[in-house]
């Protein structure tokens, strides 16, 4: 399968990661059978859907490893893959869905020396990015609809294409990490260097938002948290919101994030609404604060006000995910802080359908799983 076509890397992350979903394998007696169920990419209509196959099980070549994958989240990116607006020009029809996952090594090929059979490991977004700035090729190597998707109950992938996960996480915990969490920590620590006692706005409760929420307040900081529904914020304030504030019901939000801040300003913001919400988070933005540029699930075509950002001395920077030694650092902050990811609700192996319109539906918090 050819290459992503770069110029939808503007597709950025929290439309494609903020509402995620994650299905788990079954059990071990398919580890040493001859095929294995996978779903794949199906041309349906303008579209895909999702058929499940039975296909001969993979081996491990020189320097790759075999997974028994064990769980798999589902991102919003995944949905657009789904309905062929993720980039209609590249044919995924016959390719894996879903860029996240975890499971249990059961081989190891020749010359492998990072990993050993029984490891629990998760997937990296992209499997070629291991550290530094990225390059055109590794950016093309982002994992689902093509060969390197997850939603398989075994696959193989070089051992770089690998991290190991938390102890304390189950693998359905640690399957929603590759790319809503990351994202979440990449921009807030990375590029925005959080800082406790920093007041930090989320737009939205989908994966990054509350991965944001949550390493926000483990760090000390003063996350604050939007929805357009009353009772998802008071159900994230269990999460260590410091504040919240209703974009439906209140049109200037913005004001109210400020008043939260004592008229400060917050001093970052993971943007993931693009085009609607954008102007206004520069809004709340304090003087020397940093956004980072995400998503666009209100959609794309933003100008960005480079005055705005001028007179206040702030920053922006796009993110898109990050590399595998982002995702190891991401890894050390979790198990330091003892960090759970948030799972709303969970679907079975069969259903995966199910869980694409359960996350379309937007009635969920976090993320989503789906068991077999």
């Amino acid at each position: 399968m050819k290459a992503r076509n770069t110029s939808w890397l503007r597709f950025a992350v929290t439309s494609f990661c903020s509402m995620a979903l994650v299905a788990v394998a079954k059990p071990a007696s398919s580890q040493h059978a001859d095929t294995i169920r996978q779903y794949q990419f199906e041309q349906a209509g303008s579209g895909y859907r999702l058929a499940l196959k039975e296909v001969t099980r993979p081996t491990a070549g020189a320097g790759d490893v075999l997974v028994r994958v064990k769980a798999v989240s589902l991102n919003r990116r995944d949905f657009y893959m789904l309905n062929r607006d993720y980039n209609p020009d590249d044919g995924m029809a016959g390719g894996i869905p879903l860029s996240d996952g975890a499971g249990e090594v059961i081989a190891v090929g020749q010359n492998v020396t990072r990993f050993k059979v029984g490891d629990r490991v998760a997937g990296i977004f992209f499997e070629s990015w291991i550290e530094g700035p990225p390059s055109a090729e590794s950016l093309a190597s982002d994992r689902g609809g093509n060969p390197g998707g997850m939603l398989s109950e075994v696959i193989v992938t070089h051992e770089n294409g690998l991290v190991p996960i938390p102890q304390h996480l189950t693998y359905e915990e640690a399957a929603t990490l590759p790319c809503a969490a990351l994202t979440a920590w990449v921009g807030l620590f990375k590029r925005g260097r959080l800082e406790p006692g920093q007041f930090v706005l989320l737009e939205g409760t989908g994966g990054v938002s509350l991965f944001g929420l949550i390493f926000a307040a483990a760090a000390g900081a003063k996350p604050i948290i939007t929805s357009s529904r009353d009772e998802k914020l008071e159900r994230v304030k269990a999460f260590g919101a410091f504040g919240t504030a209703n974009y439906r019901t209140n049109s200037d939000w913005q004001l109210e994030v400020r008043d939260l801040t004592g008229g400060h300003g917050v001093d970052q913001v993971l943007d993931v609404g693009g085009r609607d919400t954008l102007g206004k988070a520069l809004e709340a933005l304090a003087y020397g604060g940093h956004v980072a540029l995400i998503g666009g699930l209100s959609g794309y075509g933003s100008d960005i006000p480079t005055d705005s950002l001028m007179w206040i001395n702030a920053t922006a920077s796009g993110v898109y995910v990050g590399s595998r030694e982002d995702f190891e650092a991401m890894n050390a902050f979790i198990s330091e802080h003892q960090i759970h990811p948030h799972i709303d609700r969970v679907f079975e192996f069969g259903q995966a359908q199910e869980a694409f319109d359960y996350m379309q539906s937007g009635g969920f918090i976090g993320k989503i799983v789906i068991r077999l």
